[in-house]
């Protein structure tokens, strides 16, 4: 359970694509709305794009979210970028000195790579979540999960619906998200192992082509036969030009009739997106 105290400091950082800045002024909403719910958002150097869409090297990047972590006042550390470049950081992260920390890092889309590397190198757990959901069109429910969540003890911001496409249950301990950016850690050091989890994928762009290539590579290197279930979030691009086959169809061609899946509209790329903690015990019963 992540509980935070009113008061406390939070890590705001970009380990992907540097943010634009014409988004300045967002991003001075979401300073002001975590300012309001009682946290003390502190900016990393490098958050807005410099060099082409780089905020900083690699090097740079992975330095600014490790002086958070050894950065005793600041509780949290949430990542407002997505895009590309997050694998960059890896090989220059202290994977020592976040397995010892008890904050979580929060982040999303091409974030996957570093929250599950995290849980690959250390078993701790991290969440995916894009904390600029609370500026966003779903922003006063996003805001309310959010504050009861951190500072009440609830699951409100983890808590979605979903649906069992087959199976009955699925439990394990939860890895993955966007398919595409979990992807670039197979072969590497960072990649998990996949031995009883529940694998969650979800997507925003790429259509059926992408989606089959990436599911190929899923059964190529043994997936789906390691793993106890999948979680479906949404796919964006797929759902709202209503491909066909659908992501639900081309998943059960390349996993077979007896792995339980379960599908949510409510974990991906949407602005009512709830919140996952990657590395963590999941059960869910039909």
């Amino acid at each position: 359970m992540i509980n935070i105290n009113k008061g406390s400091k939070v890590g705001i950082v970009c380990c992907s694509n540097g943010q634009s800045k014409s988004n300045k002024g967002k991003i001075a909403v979401l300073e002001k709305i975590l300012t309001g719910v009682g946290l003390i958002p502190v900016f990393s150097t490098f958050i807005y794009e410099r060099d082409g869409v780089f905020s900083g090297s690699g090097m740079e990047r992975a330095k600014a979210l490790m002086d958070f972590y050894h950065d005793d006042e600041i509780k949290a550390i949430f990542d407002i970028s997505g895009g590309d470049l997050a694998n960059e950081v890896l090989p220059y992260l202290d994977f020592d000195c976040i397995a010892k920390s008890s904050k979580y890092f929060w982040g999303y889309s091409d974030l996957t790579t570093i929250l599950n590397a995290i849980y690959a190198q250390t078993g701790m757990p991290s969440v995916l979540y894009q904390v600029r959901n609370l500026i966003y069109d779903h922003a006063d429910t996003q805001i309310a999960h959010f504050y009861s969540t951190l500072f009440d003890g609830t699951h409100d911001l983890y808590d979605f619906d979903y649906t069992f496409i087959q199976g009955h249950t699925l439990e394990g301990i939860v890895l993955g998200g966007n398919i595409r950016c979990l992807l670039k850690l197979a072969g590497t050091p960072f990649w998990p192992d996949m031995a009883n989890k529940v694998l969650l994928l979800e997507s925003f762009g790429g259509t059926v082509p992408q989606m089959t290539t990436y599911l190929n590579q899923l059964k190529q290197i043994g997936v789906f036969d390691k793993i106890s279930g999948i979680i479906l979030g949404t796919f964006t691009q797929m759902e709202e030009q209503q491909c066909v086959p659908s992501i639900v169809e081309l998943v059960k061609h390349y996993t077979g009739e007896q792995l339980p899946i379960i599908k949510t509209n409510q974990i991906g790329h949407g602005s009512d997106s709830k919140a996952v903690i990657i590395g963590s015990q999941v059960y869910f019963k039909n």
